[in-house]
């Protein structure tokens, strides 16, 4: 018997290889005979780079950037020398793990740092970058990165604007002359695990501002400067940033990089699990184990386990997600993908208390799982 652990990271807990050894863990103290095959996956949530630097072997660099508020620090990024092929963690450099809570500031975080490390992948000549957007504590509708890049925002009186984000709202005119000529013979790949939309209350403001610290009245502030930014850009480039699917992502870094730069939005998931050949690891394999922080309903919207779950039901492979929560109500759409959805915690956990037992309980419920498929056979859905 053949058993792939693909797990996602638990967010705010457990990074996806830690939660793919957990799993192994349980089976082998269930004593599982058979063959496990590790295989975590991102979806350009923060972990996807490292994991990709991982899968690719490829050479760290280390450079002195910003962070979002500023203050100089030093972010990694990968380099696969063969592939001419940076891969970057845009929360390394711009991410809210950088800061405390009592410092999450969304008027002023900017993705500066993050732009630096674009330019250090132009350094080394890079043919392809792939940006994994996941984490970040910005919502400056990508305008630290395109500044560090070259462009230069102007207010009506035609002084250049450095108080970003929240300075975008007095934008008037865009320069691009400047624009780092290097990124024309550089293709960007940015990953994202949303299909959030650049403004509205599905928008990068309103949806991903609060997470990043922002009050009511800050949220209206922010989408009043990507507003602007977006019908700027519209004048300026063509491109209404606002209609790019995904465009909201990582506070509308998509929508800029591919309004000014040509970047490709692609899912995630789809993209990392064809990068990394994932297909094939699910030859003979009898069973699938994915999972992440919560599996609902959005979970089909590209999330991680959908984009396993699919792949392995495409080649005859069944799935069993793992998270910590999990519907209560039977899905049923979600029943077309997963023969079986576990819940590691148990009822009435405090979410303070499972974060902390992430690992721990992935042991247990891989010993659990492993009990049931060799002695008994998992029972279908409803789980």
């Amino acid at each position: 018997m053949k058993i792939v652990m693909a797990p996602n990271a638990f967010k705010n807990s457990l990074p996806a290889s830690e939660a793919a050894a957990a799993l192994a863990e349980g089976f082998q103290k269930a004593r599982f005979k058979g063959i496990i095959s590790h295989c975590p996956v991102g979806d350009g949530g923060d972990g996807t780079g490292t994991l990709l630097c991982r899968y690719f072997n490829a050479v760290p660099f280390y450079c002195d950037v910003k962070d979002p508020l500023g203050r100089p620090i030093q972010a990694p990024w990968g380099w696969i020398p063969e592939k001419q092929t940076a891969i970057i963690e845009m929360a390394d450099a711009s991410g809210l793990r950088l800061l405390k809570p009592e410092a999450y500031a969304p008027l002023k975080a900017t993705t500066a740092g993050c732009g630096q490390l674009i330019k250090a992948a132009l350094d080394k000549k890079a043919k392809q970058i792939i940006l994994c957007i996941g984490g970040s504590a910005t919502v400056d509708g990508g305008a630290g990165i395109l500044k560090e890049l070259g462009i230069i925002f102007y207010d009506k009186n035609g002084t250049s604007i450095e108080n970003l984000p929240i300075g975008l709202q007095n934008l008037e005119t865009v320069s691009i002359k400047a624009l780092d000529r290097r990124l024309a013979g550089t293709g960007i790949t940015i990953l994202c695990d949303v299909k959030n939309k650049l403004l509205g209350t599905a928008g990068a403001a309103a949806v991903f501002g609060p997470q990043k610290g922002a009050t009511p009245q800050e949220v209206t502030e922010l989408e009043k400067a990507l507003a602007r930014l977006d019908a700027v850009t519209e004048k300026t480039t063509g491109i209404r940033m606002r209609s790019l699917v995904s465009g909201g992502a990582a506070g509308g870094i998509a929508a800029a990089l591919a309004a000014y730069c040509n970047a490709e939005i692609v899912q995630g998931i789809d993209y990392f699990l064809e990068l990394t050949g994932f297909g094939q690891h699910l030859e003979k394999a009898d069973w699938v184990i994915t999972g992440e922080g919560a599996i609902d309903h959005q979970t089909l919207d590209g999330k991680a386990p959908f984009g396993v779950a699919k792949m392995a039901m495409g080649k005859g492979v069944k799935v069993i997600g793992v998270a910590g929560k999990i519907p209560e109500k039977e899905d049923r759409e979600l029943g077309k993908y997963f023969n079986k959805l576990i819940c590691i915690n148990e009822p009435g956990t405090p979410l303070s208390e499972a974060l902390t037992q992430t690992y721990p309980n992935l042991v247990k419920t891989g010993s659990a799982i492993c009990r049931q498929i060799i002695h008994s056979g998992i029972k279908h859905y409803p789980y």
